[in-house]
């Protein structure tokens, strides 16, 4: 899912003659009086936002007609385009708060809501930290194994820029041009960052300084970039040739912009200290608190997310440890008996191309054995289709282990699930099912594709994204498979589930362990091991994940929690006459903070 939020300016009809028709159809409409108003403003502020973030805008199909113009175009990362996107929210949040939320009905309400908790979190991250990107998602170094240009957009233009013709060939010539100027501005912000005192360890930046080796050592004609383009050109059949001018770009203007990055994360490696937690930067038990808060929109301190944490552990392994005993698993810690079971030569695949071949089939067919049982469980479905691919090699060394991408609003493109497959060992059978659950269906693509699909939410908010309700329903979609029968006869199964719940659990120990009570990046990993069994090199991943992007990690477990227990609070009410359909319907919604989304299903509840 795309992090980043869309600014600029553009006017509404512009934006709206470039929109399919699967936007238009059928779409709720702004009536009168005050939802009305509301609804028109929401509108022009999608529109204005929609040509400062042209990515935003080919992953969802909108940069066609006379939109073609952002096909070309990626967006300003400087400091002129942070200052622009804070006075833009101010400006938004203005125009929002003058409309009397009291006049509104109760979905303009929620739309009211929504939009005005997104503009304050991100205005305050904003004018609090002057560091990192803290307007969602807050990540408080602009270069590690995750964040910066140097890996997003090579990814970008290979999964979502397409090449029909020779206006899109253009278009992809244009943005490895913009590419180099866009690296340029983010080394300025490391730079200016770093003045500060903030950036990132120096176990990240040794896998950022692999990151860019994998990139740029190598001859420009066998970067992705250019075989990627070339392989487009082929399929789209135009002159292969053109492949010659992306090389061209990549060795000339590309390049130079990597050796200019890559030169400060040198620098910066041999100052960087080896502790994991925001806690050393500027402000940071501040920054970590409100990171947290933004990760899963409620308010809890470090502490209280640890004990959390703690007790959850505690309960999730009881139930793990009377399963594993059950199958003749009875010696050690339940830790020690994960480790074991993810050994076991009958749970792995081959760690060669043909293993993970068979990896990708198996996961594709768990889809295929999950769709059909869906009406069970929702009213409505998503249109659009989904599908597994694996992380592309080229990031793989510092990706997730698995995430999401919306399918776009054209139906050129599905809804995919990346699986990093660097190491099979990594990924043993019995947690595999689970993880499809979550990625794919009934969890994010799922969840993704009805709020954007639905014609009766404002386009601003079908790519609303919280991390504690988004992340929350795909691991609420785990358990709902497990009630759903789907590990019937399959004890195995429901570990690989359970470890799940286990992992996420952990997650809320380590996150606060390494930012509120200055755990080591050690003895983070460990406790990780320890506790879930899961593989060390995922888990070192994992908590290198956790050092760039603090809370974030906290959102899964916090969010399910949330999730099931309105759930258990509808079902309760409903007695004799609880129909899931009726509760999993709030996704028609579409996302929202945690606590508004308590107080949306307690009052359908009542």
């Amino acid at each position: 899912m795309d992090r980043r939020s869309f600014l600029g300016r553009a006017s509404v009809a512009a934006v709206a003659a470039g929109l399919p028709a699967m936007a238009h159809a059928q779409a709720r409409p702004a009536g009168s009086g005050e939802d009305g108003k509301l609804r028109l403003l929401l509108d022009r502020i999608f529109a204005d936002r929609l040509t400062s973030n042209p990515e935003g805008a080919t992953r969802l199909g909108l940069d066609t007609g006379k939109n073609v113009a952002l096909k070309s175009q990626l967006e300003g990362r400087g400091a002129t385009d942070a200052a622009r996107s804070l006075a833009r929210a101010r400006s938004e949040l203005a125009a929002i708060r003058a409309i009397d939320p009291k006049k509104l009905g109760e979905d303009a309400r929620l739309d009211f809501d929504v939009v005005c908790y997104q503009l304050e979190g991100s205005i305050a991250g904003q004018e609090r930290f002057h560091y990192g990107a803290n307007s969602g998602r807050f990540a408080p170094y602009r270069l590690s194994q995750l964040t910066g240009a140097y890996q997003d957009i090579p990814d970008f233009l290979d999964t979502q820029h397409r090449v029909g013709d020779a206006v899109d060939a253009d278009a992809y010539l244009a943005r490895l041009g913009a590419f180099a100027t866009v690296l340029d501005q983010e080394t300025e912000q490391q730079r200016a960052d770093a003045a500060k005192g903030v950036f990132a360890p120096d176990y990240i930046l040794d896998t950022t300084l692999k990151q860019f080796a994998a990139l740029r050592d190598k001859p420009a004609a066998e970067t992705d970039l250019v075989t990627g383009y070339a392989a487009k050109l082929q399929k789209a059949g135009l002159p292969a040739a053109r492949a010659g001018e992306a090389a061209k770009l990549v060795a000339e203007k590309v390049f130079p912009a990597l050796d200019r990055q890559r030169e400060l994360v040198r620098a910066l490696r041999g100052k960087a200290t080896h502790e994991a937690g925001v806690w050393r930067l500027p402000d940071g038990d501040a920054y970590y608190a409100a990171a947290a808060e933004a990760a899963t929109t409620t308010r809890l301190s470090g502490d209280e997310i640890h004990k959390l944490g703690l007790e959850q552990v505690a309960e999730i392994s009881a139930r793990i440890d009377g399963i594993l005993k059950a199958q003749g698993m009875a010696q050690g810690t339940v830790g020690a008996r994960l480790v074991a079971l993810n050994e076991r030569p009958d749970q792995l695949f081959p760690n060669t191309d043909e293993g993970r071949a068979a990896l990708l089939a198996d996961l594709n067919a768990q889809i295929r054995r999950m769709e059909p049982r869906l009406h069970e469980q929702f009213a409505t479905l998503p249109k659009a289709p989904v599908e597994v691919r694996r992380v592309p090699p080229s990031i793989q060394a510092g990706a997730p282990g698995g995430y999401y991408q919306n399918a776009s609003l054209d139906g050129s493109r599905p809804g995919i699930y990346y699986i990093n497959l660097r190491d099979t060992f990594d990924r043993p059978k019995f947690g595999l099912a689970t993880l499809t659950h979550h990625e794919a269906v009934p969890g994010h693509h799922l969840q993704v594709m009805l709020a954007l699909e639905s014609q009766d939410i404002p386009l601003i908010r079908r790519r609303s994204f919280f991390s504690g309700y988004s992340e929350g329903w795909a691991l609420y979609s785990e358990q709902l498979a497990d009630e759903m029968g789907m590990f019937d006869g399959d004890p195995l199964g429901q570990v690989g589930y359970l470890q799940s719940l286990l992992f996420r659990a952990t997650r809320l120990v380590v996150d606060s362990g390494m930012h509120a009570k200055r755990w080591s990046r050690e003895k983070a990993t460990d406790y990780l091991i320890a506790t879930t069994g899961i593989a060390r090199g995922r888990s070192q991943g994992e908590i290198d994940r956790y050092t760039v992007w603090p809370g974030q990690a906290c959102s899964y477990k916090i969010g399910h929690t949330v999730w099931v227990k309105l759930r258990d609070e509808a079902r309760a009410k409903a007695g004799a006459n609880w129909d899931p359909k009726t509760f999993h319907s709030v996704l028609l919604k579409g996302a929202m903070p945690l606590t508004v989304l308590e107080r949306l299903v307690r009052s359908r509840i009542a």
